[in-house]
């Protein structure tokens, strides 16, 4: 029913933590595991025997087209990309599929700390006005929800934890190749809102996220992150979906 696309750059022992947690997840029919940078194989859990495709990169990919190549073995209803530092507290997709109707394309959960706040993984799209407040500490953009409270519709969702109709990500074409890290995610939801299809956040589902936050601390990730948000404002200016929340 789902095949689940994850790219480990390095992240051995995280990858097979979550291989052990979907293991207990019977919806999850297949695994394509994209390894980015040369590691070990993973160890596959009893219950996914089977079922995990290893791809490997003679070079390293950017995120958009590590998921994008990972999706062309995907033969499943839905496709969900998730993120090695992931890990499931329960099994989230059921309250996800539910979440899933007419127009839905991307559903996503409630993304926490291991400390259990809710993280900033649904926000409304960028723009001059509002990354500038965010600069001033006057507003971050982000939802404020409770766990376990109603679904609503963000403008976006960070691509930690996206579950995909299959055929709707292959109707956008995926995600746009040339955001080799950080933006691609903000560019997807706007093509899918702009195309007339919808977003649903699920707080009923949760899940944990080890955040990383590289491009704090690393040079590399700052400028990919500069030049993806470049990149985004040059595309998108001015033709940004107006998207009703509930």
């Amino acid at each position: 029913m789902i095949t689940v696309s994850i790219v480990s750059h390095g992240h051995g022992r995280m990858v097979d933590a979550l291989l052990r947690d979907l293991a207990d997840c019977p919806q999850v029919s297949r695994v394509i595991l994209t390894v980015n940078v040369s590691e070990d194989e993973p160890i596959p859990p009893g219950p996914l025997s089977g079922r995990i495709t290893v791809l490997r990169n003679l070079i390293p990919k950017g995120f958009g087209a590590n998921h994008n190549t990972a999706f062309a073995h995907c033969d499943t209803p839905y496709y969900c990309v998730l993120n090695p530092d992931i890990r499931l507290d329960g099994n989230p997709f059921p309250a996800l599929l539910d979440c899933l109707e007419a127009d839905v394309a991307l559903c996503a959960p409630a993304v926490v700390r291991p400390t259990g706040e809710v993280e900033d993984s649904a926000r409304r799209f960028p723009g001059f006005l509002n990354l500038l407040a965010k600069l001033l500490g006057l507003a971050d953009g982000r939802y404020h929800y409770e766990k376990n409270g109603e679904l609503f519709h963000p403008e976006w969702v960070a691509g930690m934890f996206m579950l995909f109709v299959s055929a709707d990500y292959a109707a956008l074409g995926g995600f746009d190749e040339d955001y080799f890290l950080y933006y691609e995610d903000v560019d997807l939801c706007v093509r899918l809102w702009r195309s007339g299809r919808k977003i649903v956040l699920c707080p009923r589902a949760q899940v944990i996220h080890a955040a990383q936050r590289a491009s704090h601390h690393d040079l590399r990730h700052l400028a990919w992150h500069l030049a993806s948000m470049l990149r985004y404002f040059i595309r998108h200016w001015g033709r940004l979906p107006s998207v009703g929340t509930n």
